[in-house]
């Protein structure tokens, strides 16, 4: 929170600058001076921007910084409005109206501070605003400000510091008991205010006996606000969201918690960093690490998926992009209708996005993996290994949560909606009733009669339930409470789908295993690429190359041939066929000699490669060879070759980072031998005895559920290499975790969630020269 002295100096300094600038005279942005009048358009700073409304339509309004240097001129739309958000990497000036594109690859934000202003430099004289001052984040309004908000049951609407207002659902749980009651947040750009379709998160907690606040995103819904992605914004909004909940005479404890899966468990994780001081506690399911990385992992475009998620975006923070929201607006709320009018002004993302060739300095605002260390509530977050639509980059956040005082993970093979299997609401309701509810939880056993059909509503499968109360024996919190903390933190389900106890494909694990941290304690196991297309302990004795053929077609193909939303269902459809003779590399140990399971931030493949052309993208991908021949995808991921500076800050002995900034990207030389590691995904995975690891190197593509690839087209046959010598030992280094019972037999194929199957092919390298 800023003090009252730097407001008033900002202030102070803000009257100097206009005494400087306003009425007669100001710079030109050129050095000279220009006449100026007052602006008859209003200025309407907020957090890391600021709207301007009442403009003539299609003026040309350009914001200046504190020392009256031009940063960006937006000509307004119809409705005479601009918001300025981004700074482009040269002064340029664009029109706005319909998918405003702003042109920069550092994806520069506007940054809190005062002396900014505006001038209409359409018009004689120019209007020059007053000075005003931009939000940061942290710039907190007193507790007055959330005191004098009042929110009752039904369809509402929250102020946020700058003004703008959310539109809101409050819902109370069903039965005849009064308030307070214990409450959760689902926050997001989806619909979790829509008073007629609760979210899913919103349901369950629902239904379990707390009541609920679904809020939409500013620009989304019926919120006010331009769209954004995760941006510092959206952060404080979540944190006003939190403090004006909190205080209503229904919410029990005045303390509030989190709820929701993937963009709704996302959000959680950037409103926590923020630290509102009602906040009790969150339950991020099915998350990312960093939106940068899911939009660029290993600095390869993801077209598939990611790329889909934001053209949704775009659609539906489009004037009434969602069925519910006309339905409102048909209905009468102004508040709603006249929320629509600045949605002219939301950004193209898909141009915005592709821009970001490289990591830009202030995508560390959104990066979660930084804003972790900030939380200081209570942590239970989920997530899949194979998740289709986030990934499994999420376990990299879990050594970060380093003020939270309570951290509980689950995390397994499976998809993304598993956040929501019954295993996964045992322990999150569990979670919720010991730091929200702040009492011993226990399920009645009228929802537990009614839960089988309710899980089997959402997951098709029947016959599945809660697990059983954890602590029916204790009568006083505290005791139970410290039982809970001195459980372990992470547990890791293996095999789910795989169960006998239900149908293949049924959120259901085999076995688990908990430790007290994630990553687990583990040891390093190097296999060495050798001849024969074999994996091996040793290193290479003899000097060889292997080649294959760059393959253009594989970068849009996935695996999946159905649609996100039925990844739900026990069995998905989908067509993993053999690599391609020449198309790739294989790899094979011999069979493991004991029952071995790898679990970790993923491991890496050290390799030395080269290829024809200046640029080149790399895949690896991990499976396991049963013995009956069936082949079973582990995990995979990719890198851009040129990204070869370890950000040392990041990595550590399993889990490989790079800076991926242009500064440090260097372009191949081709045919000169590189060393590259490259990252795989995080994932946990028993290797029987008997079965065998396979390495597969290739180009990105047909080997992930949705996320597709975008590689470079060469415009003719190109050749990568990877040597296997001993001046260049090309090995892959997994992470080996001792202790954990791996139970006989193999599971059916297909049945593992996230994992499909076929029948394993050999592929012969092709060595290079021939």
């Amino acid at each position: 929170m800023k003090s009252l002295a730097m407001r008033t100096f900002r202030c102070c300094f803000g009257l100097l600058i206009f005494s400087l600038l306003a009425a007669g005279c100001g710079d030109d942005g050129e050095g000279g001076t220009v006449p100026t009048v007052a602006a008859t358009f209003t200025v309407s700073p907020g957090v890391e921007q600021v709207t301007v409304t009442n403009a003539p339509p299609k003026a040309t309004l350009v914001l200046y910084s504190p020392q009256g240097r031009k940063m960006l001129g937006l000509i307004t739309d119809t409705f005479g409005q601009a918001v300025f958000a981004y700074v482009p990497d040269e002064y340029e000036v664009v029109e706005t109206g319909n998918s405003v594109k702003v042109n920069t690859t550092r994806g520069r934000t506007l940054k809190g501070g005062s002396g900014y202003f505006i001038r209409n430099e359409s018009i004689a004289p120019i209007e020059q605003s007053a000075p005003f001052h931009v939000l940061s984040r942290d710039d907190v309004p007193p507790d007055s400000f959330y005191d004098a908000q009042h929110l009752d049951k039904g369809f509402t609407y929250i102020e946020m510091r700058d003004g703008v207002k959310l539109s809101a659902t409050v819902r109370f749980p069903g039965g005849a008991k009064a308030p307070p009651y214990p409450t959760v947040i689902e926050y997001s750009g989806y619909g979790p205010s829509n008073p007629d379709s609760p979210e899913p998160g919103t349901m369950i907690a629902g239904l379990l006996g707390f009541a609920t606040v679904g809020v939409n995103m500013r620009g989304t819904g019926c919120s006010g606000g331009s769209f954004d992605v995760f941006n510092p914004a959206q952060q404080a909004d979540g944190y006003d969201i939190i403090e004006a909940v909190a205080r209503q005479p229904w919410v029990m404890h005045n303390q509030v918690g989190m709820i929701g899966l993937s963009y709704s468990g996302i959000s959680q994780l950037y409103v926590a960093s923020t630290r509102p001081p009602h906040l009790a506690a969150i339950t991020p399911l099915s998350v990312i690490e960093d939106p940068w990385r899911e939009q660029w992992p290993g600095g390869v475009y993801n077209s598939g998926f990611t790329r889909q998620w934001i053209a949704e975006r775009d659609r539906e923070s489009a004037p009434g992009g969602s069925g519910w929201v006309q339905k409102r607006i048909d209905g009468g709320d102004m508040t709603c209708a006249e929320n629509q009018v600045l949605r002219t002004q939301n950004i193209d993302f898909e141009h915005f996005g592709r821009l970001l060739e490289f990591y830009p300095p202030d995508e560390d605002d959104r990066r979660l993996d930084l804003l972790v260390r900030k939380i200081n509530v209570p942590v239970f977050l989920t997530g899949g290994w194979q998740d289709e639509q986030t990934g499994s980059l999420f376990a990299n956040l879990l050594d970060e949560f380093r003020e939270a005082p309570t951290k509980k993970f689950l995390v397994f093979n499976g998809r993304h909606p598993d956040g929501y299997s019954p295993t996964a609401i045992t322990r999150w309701f569990e979670f919720l009733e010991f730091y929200v509810a702040k009492r011993i939880p226990r399920i009645d056993a009228l929802t537990r009669t009614l839960a089988p059909a309710a899980f089997e509503g959402f997951f098709h499968v029947k016959g599945l339930g809660f697990e059983p109360d954890r602590f029916p024996n204790y009568t006083d919190y505290g005791q139970a409470l410290a039982a809970y903390e001195a459980e372990q933190s992470v547990r890791v389900l293996f095999e789910v789908g795989g169960s006998s106890a239900s149908v293949p494909g049924a959120p259901v694990a085999r076995f688990e295993a908990d430790f007290p941290s994630w990553p687990p304690a583990a040891q390093a196991r190097r296999w060495y690429l050798g001849a024969d297309n074999t994996l091996t302990d040793n290193t290479p004795s003899a000097a060889l190359v292997d080649k294959y053929q760059h393959d253009p077609a594989a970068g849009p193909i996935t695996y999946s041939t159905t649609g996100a939303y039925d990844f739900i269902y026990p069995m998905i459809q989908f067509d993993w066929p053999p690599l391609a003779d020449g198309y790739g590399l294989s790899y094979l140990t011999e069979p493991f000699a004991e029952d071995t399971v790898v679990a970790g931030n993923g491991g890496y493949a050290d390799l030395w490669f080269a290829s024809e052309a200046a640029d080149a993208n790399i895949e690896v991908t991990l499976t396991q060879v049963q013995p009956d021949g069936t082949e079973v995808i582990v995990q995979s991921g990719v890198l851009r070759a040129g990204h070869r500076k370890i950000d040392t800050t990041m990595s550590d002995e399993f889990h490989i980072d790079y800076t991926f900034s242009e500064a440090d990207f260097r372009p191949l030389t081709p045919g000169q031998f590189i060393e590259v590691k490259v990252p795989i995904r995080p994932f946990s995975q028993p290797f029987r005895a008997g079965s065998r690891l396979r390495l597969i190197i290739d180009t990105p593509g047909r080997d992930s559920p949705l996320w597709a690839y975008e590689n470079p087209d060469y415009g003719r046959d190109i050749f990568h290499m990877v040597a296997h010598a001993p001046d260049k030992p090309s090995s892959i280094v997994l992470p080996v975790v001792d202790g954990i019972q791996v139970p006989a037999g193999y599971p059916p194929c297909p049945s593992l969630r996230g994992q499909i199957c076929r029948p394993y092919v050999p592929l012969v390298n092709h060595a290079a020269g021939q």
